[in-house]
């Protein structure tokens, strides 16, 4: 099980990265986010950042559907982000394993000029 505390770690030991002011974590390389707390949208209640839930940069919309339908019980999506190469992870259910997999390949694709 890994929290925001393992996100940030992880994510600021990575080159170029820049953390933005946020209530949550919010971290970009190159001008571009990578990973950053979930801004859930509750009826009621306005947006409300989630750091127990981590939105991922995957770079593409085949690798967004094959990470939701292999494992839908770690990874979701809400229709705000329909289209969009993003998914949202449950951190309690990571280990720093996986946790170090995703973020390094989030900031790897953000990184690479193009």
């Amino acid at each position: 099980m890994v929290d925001a505390g393992d996100v940030r770690r992880l994510a600021l030991s990575l080159d170029g990265v820049e953390e933005i002011d946020s209530d949550g974590f919010d971290f970009r390389v190159g001008g571009k986010g990578f990973v950053w707390s979930y801004p859930e949208r509750a009826p009621g209640r306005g947006r409300v950042l989630r750091t127990d839930v981590a939105v991922l940069y995957v770079g593409d919309e085949a690798e967004k559907q094959a990470l939701l339908l292999g494992e839908p019980g770690l990874f979701f999506t809400t229709p705000s982000y329909d289209g969009v190469p993003l998914v949202m992870v449950r951190l309690d259910l990571l280990d720093a394993e996986r946790l170090t997999e995703l973020v390094t390949d989030a900031w790897r694709m953000r990184a690479t000029p193009g």
